[in-house]
C-alpha cells in the first residue's frame, strides 16, 4: 500500500495561506501600506480601480529593495523583521510573519518596481499565481510600486464571493483609515477610479482626525494623557453630546498597531455611565504605548487580537484616564451649591455644648373646639334669587360607560387585529383618550383597554408618508432663512451619491459645496426644532448600517428620519392630538408593528381587567 501524506506544492500552500492573510481587496492595502510603513516611506499613494477587483497600486518612497530581496521577498516566511523567535516579544514594525507578499502573488497578478536610492538602476519584477514570469533591470524612482491586478484570478470561488464595489470599497476605506491615524507626520493619498478621495497631508493627530472624519471631530474631543510604569495612553475621546446610536468611530492601537479589544471597550464606555443614553457608543481614538514583551501579537494573521500580560490593571488605568479626561473639561455635571431653601448645617465645634433640641407646642390646642375667630367670622351674603336654574339638568347625567348596543360592541372580542380595517377600528374607539406617563396613549373599546405607543405609532406614521413623498416625488421643503453647512467625512462618499437624490426626494434642499461639503438650503416640513446639521450626519450613519428587515437604501432613509421626528416620550398631547395621532395611525399600512418590527399597541381584555378587581 503507497504512503498517503505528501507535502503540499508551494503554490497550493500559498493560496491556503492566502485565504486567511488576504480575504478581500482591503487585506491586500493593508498588507502593503504596512510594508510600506516599515520600509520608512515618507509618501505613500494608494490607487485603486473598481474598488480593487481590476487593480491595486500602492507607491511609497521608502528604502527600496535590491534585486535580490526583491525576489526572496515573495518566497514564504521570507521578511526582514525578525531573526529569531526571541524577536516576536520585541516587535517594533507592522509586520513579521513574512507571508503578505507571497499570498497576495498567490492569487493576483503583481508587478514591482523598486530600487535602492544606492543602485543607479531598480528591478521590475512579474509574478502571477506564486510563479515568476519575468525580472529584469528598470528604470525608476526610489522606493517601491507594487500593482496588484486581477484579483482572485485563480481562485473563482473567492473572487464569487466578494460584496458590491461599494461595499469592497467602505472595506478599504476603514482599512486605509486604521493605518493613516497612527502616521500623522505621513503624507498618504486614496485614489479609486482616477478620484481622489483622501489627500492627508503631514498634521498633528487632532488634524488628522479632522481630515478623515471631518471638521465636526475636532469640536467634540477631549485629550486623553496618562502616563504610568507599565503603559502610557494618550489620544482623545469624544464629549458625551458625540455619543451615537451606532456607527461610532472607536479606535485602539497599541504600539502603532490597530487592535480590538471589547474588554478595553466596555471600559471607555464605563466611564460614561450615566452620561449617555443607554445603548449608545461613543467616538473614541485612544493609543497605548506597551513594552513589547508585555503583549503578544503573534495570534492572528491579520494581527488585530492582542494579548496583554496585565490586562486588569490597565483596564483600570483606561477608565481613570477618560474619566479624567471628563471631569477636567467639565463635561461632567457639576455639583449644585445653590443652598437657598436648604437646611442650615452648623460647623461642628467640640468645645461648644450641644444642646437636645426643643420641640415648640401648645398644650391648650384642641382641634375640636371651636376658635373664637370662627364664632365672630361675617356671615355669608344670602344666595341670589333663581340660584336654582344653574343646576337645572344636572339630574338626569348619562353614565360614562356605554350602554349596550351601542358602537363598541363591534369591536373584535381578541382586540386589533388581522381582517379588522381600519376603518372599522375606528368606529370603534373612545372619543376620549388618556396619555398615561407622556408615553402611552389609551382608549377605551369593546374587548377593553387599548394601548398605544405614541411613539412607535409616530414611527409608523412618518415612515409611511416620508415612503410616499419618495415615491411620489411630492415631497414639501421648507426653506431655512440661514443656511447651514454640513461636512461629511470622506469614508461616506461611497453612500452620498445614492443618497442625496433620496434626501431630495423627502424635502432636503443642499447644494455641494465641494470637500464633501453641502450647504442645507432646505429642510422637510414639519420638523422645526431639529439641529439639521446633526439630523443629517445621522442619517448618513444611519444609512451606513441598513437594516436586513428592510429591502432598500429609501426604507433605511425613511426610517431613521421617522425616529428623529416622531413625537418623542415625554411629551404632553392634548386630547385632539391624541385623536389626530390615533387616527393617522389606523389610516397606516400596518397598524400593529413599526417599519423595524417593534409592536405599536396592544389590548388589555376587559375579562383581565374585572378578574383584576373582583
Amino acid at each position: 500500500m503507497s504512503d498517503l501524506i505528501r507535502l503540499l506544492p508551494d503554490s497550493v500552500a500559498n493560496q491556503i495561506a492566502a485565504g486567511e492573510v488576504i480575504q478581500r481587496p482591503a487585506s491586500v492595502i493593508k498588507e502593503l501600506v504596512e510594508n510600506a510603513v516599515d520600509a520608512d516611506a515618507r509618501t505613500i499613494h494608494v490607487l485603486v480601480v473598481d474598488a480593487g477587483r481590476t487593480s491595486i497600486q500602492v507607491i511609497d518612497d521608502g528604502k527600496g529593495m535590491s534585486e535580490t530581496d526583491a525576489r526572496l521577498s515573495f518566497e514564504r516566511h521570507a521578511t526582514s523583521k525578525i531573526r529569531q523567535a526571541d524577536d516576536l516579544f520585541a516587535l517594533h514594525t507592522m509586520g513579521f510573519r513574512g507571508e503578505a507578499l507571497a499570498s497576495i502573488a498567490a492569487v493576483a497578478h503583481v508587478e514591482l518596481l523598486t530600487r535602492r536610492e544606492e543602485d543607479e538602476i531598480g528591478t521590475r519584477l512579474l509574478m502571477a499565481g506564486s510563479k515568476v514570469v519575468s525580472q529584469e533591470p528598470a528604470s525608476c524612482p526610489v522606493g517601491s510600486n507594487f500593482k496588484v491586478e486581477n484579483l482572485f484570478f485563480n481562485v473563482p470561488a473567492r473572487r464569487k464571493f466578494l460584496k458590491s464595489n461599494a461595499t469592497e470599497l467602505s472595506n478599504i476605506l476603514t482599512a486605509f483609515e486604521r493605518i493613516v491615524l497612527v502616521y500623522p507626520d505621513i503624507h498618504f493619498t486614496l485614489h479609486h477610479n482616477g478620484t481622489e478621495l483622501l489627500n492627508l497631508k503631514p498634521a498633528t493627530l487632532r488634524q488628522r482626525i479632522s481630515d478623515v472624519f471631518g471638521k465636526q471631530y475636532s469640536q467634540d474631543l477631549l485629550p486623553v494623557e496618562v502616563h504610568t510604569a507599565m503603559c502610557t495612553v494618550t489620544g482623545f475621546v469624544s464629549k458625551p453630546e458625540g455619543a451615537r446610536k451606532k456607527t461610532a468611530h472607536d479606535y485602539f492601537f497599541v504600539n502603532g498597531r490597530f487592535m480590538k479589544h471589547p474588554y478595553f471597550h466596555k471600559a471607555v464606555i464605563s466611564a460614561y455611565d450615566r452620561l449617555i443614553p443607554d445603548g449608545s457608543q461613543i467616538p473614541y481614538f485612544l493609543y497605548f504605548e506597551v513594552a513589547p514583551e508585555d503583549i503578544d501579537v503573534n495570534i492572528h494573521p491579520t494581527k488585530t487580537e492582542i494579548k496583554f500580560e496585565n490586562e486588569q490593571a490597565i483596564w483600570q488605568i483606561l477608565i481613570a484616564a477618560v474619566r479624567d479626561a471628563l471631569g477636567k473639561f467639565c463635561e461632567v455635571p457639576a455639583i449644585d451649591f445653590d443652598t437657598n431653601g436648604a437646611p442650615d448645617i452648623p460647623v461642628f465645634d467640640p468645645e461648644r455644648p450641644v444642646a437636645p433640641p426643643q420641640l415648640q407646642y401648645n398644650p391648650a390646642y384642641n382641634p375640636f373646639e371651636r376658635s373664637s375667630q370662627s364664632s365672630s367670622a361675617p356671615k355669608s351674603a344670602p344666595a341670589p334669587e333663581g340660584w336654582e336654574m344653574l343646576y337645572e339638568g344636572l339630574g338626569k347625567t348619562t353614565p360614562d360607560v356605554p350602554a349596550e348596543g351601542d358602537v363598541f360592541d363591534a369591536f373584535p372580542a381578541d382586540g386589533v387585529m388581522p381582517g379588522t380595517t381600519p376603518q372599522g377600528i375606528l368606529s370603534e374607539k373612545s372619543p376620549m383618550h388618556y396619555q398615561y406617563k407622556g408615553k402611552y396613549l389609551m382608549t377605551a373599546v369593546k374587548s377593553g383597554l387599548m394601548i398605544i405607543d405614541q411613539y412607535r405609532a409616530g414611527v409608523r406614521i412618518l415612515y409611511d408618508r416620508y415612503m410616499q413623498q419618495m415615491e411620489s416625488h411630492t415631497a414639501s421643503s421648507q426653506q431655512v432663512l440661514f443656511p447651514e453647512v454640513v461636512q461629511f467625512a470622506p469614508s461616506d462618499a461611497v453612500l452620498l451619491p445614492k443618497l442625496l437624490p433620496l434626501l431630495a426626494g423627502i424635502g432636503f434642499d443642499l447644494t455641494d459645496l465641494g470637500g464633501y461639503s453641502f450647504a442645507i438650503n432646505g429642510i422637510p416640513a414639519g420638523i422645526d426644532g431639529i439641529d439639521p446639521v446633526r439630523l443629517l450626519r445621522q442619517l448618513v450613519d444611519d444609512a451606513n448600517v441598513v437594516s436586513n428587515q428592510l429591502s432598500s437604501l429609501n426604507a433605511q432613509l425613511a426610517l431613521s428620519l421617522a425616529r428623529h421626528a416622531a413625537v418623542p416620550y415625554g411629551q404632553i398631547l392634548s386630547n385632539d392630538e391624541m385623536e389626530s395621532v390615533i387616527n393617522e395611525l389606523f389610516a397606516c399600512t400596518n397598524v400593529n408593528y413599526t417599519p423595524d418590527g417593534k409592536a405599536i399597541l396592544c389590548i388589555l381584555p376587559q375579562a383581565d381587567i374585572e378578574h383584576l378587581l373582583g
